[in-house]
């Protein structure tokens, strides 16, 4: 009978760890995304724009650079399906949601870091993103198994600001 399950264990193995990779990948990317969700409903009183001119800059009293880092590695069920995906070609959908998580993940933190310098508005956001951790270089078609985002700008402090006493 242990003879009989040993012939499919070859078949078995990597079907169960990409089922263990799909269910764990699904369940660690929803908890990010629910407390991604939290964490920008408390940064709603940021203004943050890509206009690289700041309106009303009379009162401005002080910019500052602020930034924000991020690296997100892929879940070993999304590089398997990138890697099936490069075989026939075409967009890699099970990387998206890895961008967008990378980057609002980036622009938070870029958030948290304007706010200790005492402000409450960022002008000229940029992001940056790296493909990192790509295989081997020589290979053409290479799955990115994780992504960097840097997010920057420029956060600005206003004279009530600092009248009020919130800058520290």
């Amino acid at each position: 009978m242990r003879e009989f399950w040993f012939q499919f264990l070859p078949i078995l193995l990597p079907l169960v760890l990409i089922g263990l990779g799909w269910a764990v990948g699904t369940w660690r990317e929803r908890a990010h995304l629910a407390s991604l969700a939290v964490r920008e409903q408390a940064a709603a009183d940021v203004r943050v724009t890509n206009l690289r001119c700041v309106p009303g800059d009379r009162d401005v009293v002080e910019g500052r650079f602020v930034c924000g880092d991020v690296v997100i590695a892929s879940d070993y069920f999304k590089t398997v399906a990138a890697a099936l995906r490069n075989l026939v070609g075409g967009e890699v959908r099970a990387f998206e949601t890895l961008m967008e998580r990378a980057r609002r993940e980036a622009l938070l933190r870029m958030i948290d870091d304007a706010r200790r310098l005492g402000s409450r508005e960022i002008y000229n956001v940029r992001f940056e993103t790296a493909n990192i951790l790509s295989g081997n270089p020589n290979r053409r078609n290479k799955a990115s198994v994780a992504v960097e985002v840097f997010a920057f700008g420029t956060a600005v402090v206003r004279g009530e600001s600092r009248e009020a006493g919130t800058i520290p």
